[in-house]
């Protein structure tokens, strides 16, 4: 079962996500965080760097692991996830950046890659509190819908709905990778705490499958109903389909 907490808006979704993540960094100052990128987590990013600059929360002894990377983007390229979490988060906080893992978009032998960053997720313990988003298609890191749940680290085939939500954030479609490396759905499940941030009509299908609708791969994220501490922080609007569960 999803525990489910209501936000009014995007910014209210924001504080909350950032006051559960900012409570487990507070408790274990050296916990293993599994990061998120896409629109939905920057609100909350955002404010926990205003809670570091007033001296509230401390990262120094923080380990984090992201989800995924598109394939073929460098480290600094400014459409990849390590620039993006480097832009938005670490070079804002006085975490370690040896202490940060992005998946290595540029990796060469990435069946390799990946199974060398399936490792170092597995020797860190796997993450305290692991962040999420959904897509529209609920899919998780960038597991798509497809006819199975996916295991470790593997290169992913994005579906166009994913390519056509992520071109807002490129110059032309055209430019948006075809593929990334995503962190499996086993390994996503394997986290002590999943902390899923949804906002917008837009995710409100996705949302309602992910809590009320059957375990299935076609909906990737559905497989949360099956994690012993899932918390879902979502608006009003993204909630807006459940309303008759809810009640």
């Amino acid at each position: 079962m999803i525990s489910i907490v209501r936000a009014r808006d995007y910014d209210d979704m924001s504080r909350k996500v950032a006051n559960i993540i900012s409570a487990q960094v507070i408790l274990k100052p050296n916990c293993v965080l599994g990061l998120a990128t896409g629109s939905t987590p920057i609100g909350a990013y955002q404010q926990l760097v205003e809670w570091y600059n007033k001296g509230d929360i401390d990262f120094s002894r923080v380990v984090s692991y992201n989800l995924d990377e598109y394939r073929g983007l460098a480290g600094d390229d400014p459409q990849s996830y390590r620039y993006f979490m480097d832009h938005n988060l670490f070079d804002h906080v006085n975490i370690d950046k040896a202490n940060t893992h992005v998946p290595d978009g540029m990796a060469e032998d990435y069946e390799a890659a990946c199974a060398a960053y399936d490792e170092a997720v597995a020797a860190a313990g796997y993450p305290d509190l692991q962040l999420l988003g959904i897509g529209n298609n609920g899919h998780i890191g960038f597991n798509e819908p497809d006819d199975h749940f996916s295991k470790g680290t593997h290169c992913v085939d994005l579906t166009e709905s994913t390519i056509q939500a992520n071109s807002r954030l490129f110059d032309s479609i055209d430019d948006v990778p075809r593929q990334a490396f995503s962190m499996g759905v086993q390994t996503i499940m394997f986290a002590k705490m999943i902390l899923v941030a949804a906002n917008g009509e837009k995710k409100a299908q996705a949302v309602h499958d992910m809590c009320f609708g059957p375990v299935t791969p076609t909906c990737p994220a559905s497989i949360l109903q099956l994690h012993p501490n899932t918390v879902l922080v979502a608006d009003e609007a993204a909630l807006s389909l459940c309303a008759d569960e809810l009640k």
